[in-house]
């Protein structure tokens, strides 16, 4: 069961805050502990899901807003939807973009950091468990946490919306 009210709306605001910085920070553990250097599409992920924190966090700070924990689940839903494409481009449903940059670190020498930097194509998947990658976690994730975020914010009664 749901709740209503004030804690309906605390329910949403925790859940717009917890998705995106938990998705975040799986991202970057796998970044950075296990090597899984993230395309241009896994930065459109990330960039959703850095709005939607930046949302969640100004919707704690002002509690009766909840028109910014609505936008905090819109952007989660953006990252779950760029999720989506992402997936079906790397089991090549679709078509998707041809190129795709990866990040260097420039260091003494910058042009060896850019024939050292590692290639990732946005086409390829680089992990999955079950057969699904991080982009289609990212999806089977985001979809179901931003249509929860809304639920609970419209069954937030005696809020300002």
């Amino acid at each position: 069961m749901l709740p209503t009210g004030p804690a309906a709306g605390r329910a949403a605001l925790w859940l717009a805050l917890g998705v995106p910085a938990a998705l975040l920070g799986g991202a970057y553990i796998g970044e950075y502990v296990f090597g899984l250097w993230p395309c241009e599409m896994c930065w459109w992920q990330r960039y959703a899901h850095f709005a939607a924190l930046g949302l969640a966090l100004l919707a704690l700070a002002r509690p009766a807003m909840t028109v910014l924990v609505r936008l905090a689940g819109l952007a989660i839903l953006i990252g779950g939807l760029i999720g989506a494409y992402h997936a079906g481009v790397e089991y090549g449903w679709w078509q998707g973009f041809t190129a795709c940059t990866s990040e260097v670190a420039v260091g003494d020498d910058p042009l060896k950091a850019i024939l050292d930097a590692p290639m990732v194509r946005c086409d390829q998947v680089q992990w999955d468990l079950f057969g699904i990658s991080l982009a289609g976690y990212n999806f089977l994730i985001s979809v179901p946490a931003a249509l929860l975020v809304f639920v609970l914010a419209g069954r937030a009664r005696g809020r300002a919306a």
